[in-house]
C-alpha cells in the first residue's frame, strides 16, 4: 500500500473527530449517557489524561505502531472528554483548544510561518525557549520558576526546573562536578541511616537530594531521565524474568531461592540478553 493511499483524506479526518465528538456528547449526557462519564471532571480524569500519555511513550519504546495508533487515540479521547466538560461550563470548546494550539505553533515557527531564516536545530531550540519565555513575560510570569507546572510527574518537573534555572546561568560547569555531588549526596545518605535514631524524613530529603542530582547528571550527560528509566525498567523486567524462568526450569520456586542463586542466573541474563 502505497503512502497515498494510507493517507485520510481532509473530509475523513473531520468525520472521525465529528464522530468522536458526537459519541463523548452522549456519554456525558446527564439523563440517557452513562453514569461513571456523566460523574467526571477535570480533575478526576487528570491521572488518566496523565497514564495515556505514558501509555504512548512505551508504545513508541517498544515500536509498535499498532499500539502507537491505539494510544494515541485514548490520548485524544482524553483531549475530547476535557474539552467536553469544559464546553458543558461554558469555559471553551475542543474549537477554541485546537485555534490556540494552532496560533502558538505559528507565533512560535517565524522561520516557517513567518520571514525570519531558517535556523539549526540546536539554533530553533534555543529560539524556541527565548519565545515561550516571551509569552509567560506578557502573561505576567516574570519569575525564572514561572510556569513549572506542579502537576507534572516528579522526574520530569526536576528537568523542568534544572532547565529553566540553567538558561540564567545557575548550572554545573561540566558534568564532573555533577557526579561530585551525586558522591556527596549518596554519602549524606549514608550518614543518615547510619545514625542510632534514624530520622526517616531526614532519610526522604536526602533521597530526594540524590534523586535531583541523578536528573541533573542524565541532563548534563543529554539523556531524558524519564526514558533513561523506561528503558533501565524494560531491561530489569527482561533479566527478572530471566531469572525466574531458570528457577523453574530447576523445578525450584522463586520464593525459595537464594540471592546468591537468584544472582548468578542475573548475571547470565546480563550476558544472555
Amino acid at each position: 500500500m502505497s503512502a497515498s493511499q494510507t493517507r485520510s483524506s481532509a473530509s475523513e479526518i473531520l468525520e472521525q473527530l465529528d464522530r468522536i465528538i458526537e459519541i463523548m456528547r452522549c456519554l456525558r449526557d446527564p439523563e440517557t449517557g452513562c453514569p461513571w462519564d456523566v460523574e467526571q471532571d477535570f480533575a478526576t480524569i487528570a491521572p488518566y489524561t496523565i497514564e495515556e500519555a505514558y501509555e504512548v511513550a512505551d508504545a513508541i519504546q517498544r515500536g509498535d505502531v499498532d499500539d502507537i495508533r491505539d494510544e494515541l487515540g485514548d490520548l485524544l479521547l482524553q483531549v475530547v472528554f476535557h474539552a467536553r466538560i469544559a464546553e458543558e461550563a461554558g469555559l471553551f470548546t475542543l474549537a477554541d483548544v485546537a485555534r490556540g494550539i494552532s496560533d502558538k505553533m505559528i507565533d512560535r515557527h517565524p522561520h516557517v510561518f513567518g520571514d525570519e531564516t531558517r535556523p539549526e536545530a540546536a539554533q530553533q531550540s534555543r529560539r524556541w525557549e527565548d519565545i515561550k519565555a516571551a509569552e509567560r513575560e506578557r502573561r505576567g510570569q516574570t519569575g525564572v520558576l514561572d510556569d513549572v507546572a506542579a502537576g507534572l510527574p516528579p522526574m520530569l518537573r526536576a528537568l523542568k526546573l534544572q532547565k529553566r534555572a540553567a538558561r540564567v546561568g545557575f548550572d554545573w560547569p561540566d558534568i564532573d562536578r555533577v557526579i561530585d555531588k551525586l558522591h556527596e549526596e549518596t554519602a549524606e545518605l549514608r550518614d543518615e541511616l547510619a545514625r542510632k535514631s534514624v530520622d526517616m524524613a531526614k532519610v526522604e530529603d536526602e533521597v530526594g537530594d540524590v534523586l535531583f542530582v541523578a536528573v541533573n547528571l542524565a541532563r548534563q550527560a543529554g539523556v531524558d531521565p524519564e526514558t533513561a528509566l523506561m528503558t533501565c525498567n524494560a531491561k530489569f523486567e527482561k533479566r527478572f524474568r530471566y531469572i525466574e524462568q531458570q528457577v523453574e526450569n530447576n523445578g525450584k520456586n522463586i520464593k525459595e531461592t537464594s540471592l546468591e542463586e537468584m544472582e548468578m542466573h542475573w548475571q547470565a541474563a546480563k550476558s544472555a540478553l
